[in-house]
């Protein structure tokens, strides 16, 4: 068993998502569970729906029937979640639920990691990651709700501008 947390995504009733999330969270707070289930989440987006020619925003669930849960699994702790009211099971086969992939709970976002950007427009980077690494080049735009920066570089003699992750690059000196 691994003392790591880890997603898992539990299948339930449509329209009981809330009250599952919920549940599970006194349940956590009940039985003292705060060090085996960290997290319970209800991935949700807010859509402009025009409806009469009237705009309003309303918020919609991302993943219906599905509520994402980061614990270490246990047996405890799978008891727990799998006897919620409205909870139908774990993903996964019968016998063992399995994780989301880290790159599986960033493309979904369930999770999202805030990346502190040490660099200003104007600034000399270099990159580290990707098929660019060990360039260097000049910040031109940062956007953060995007985690994206534009760095223009020098390739075969010319000015290039770059679309980068804000983790792709760092302070040169």
């Amino acid at each position: 068993m691994s003392e790591e947390a880890k997603w898992y995504v539990i299948h339930t009733y449509s329209g009981y998502e809330n009250k599952v999330a919920s549940n599970i969270l006194k349940t956590v707070e009940n039985r003292n569970l705060q060090d085996l289930i960290l997290d319970v989440k209800v991935p949700t987006e807010i859509v402009t729906e025009i409806h009469e020619d009237k705009n309003r925003e309303v918020e919609r669930k991302i993943f219906p029937g599905y509520v994402f849960v980061k614990m270490i699994y246990t047996d405890e702790s799978w008891y727990a979640v799998r006897n919620i009211r409205g909870c139908t099971g774990f993903v996964g086969p019968s016998s063992k639920p399995v994780p989301l992939t880290d790159t599986e709970v960033a493309r979904m976002g369930v999770e999202t990691k805030t990346v502190e950007v040490m660099y200003k427009v104007g600034d000399s980077v270099r990159v580290i990651d990707g098929p660019l690494e060990d360039f260097v080049g000049v910040v031109e735009e940062i956007d953060i709700p995007n985690n994206c920066v534009r760095v223009t570089v020098s390739m075969f003699g010319r000015e290039t501008p770059v679309e980068l992750e804000l983790n792709q690059a760092e302070t040169f000196e």
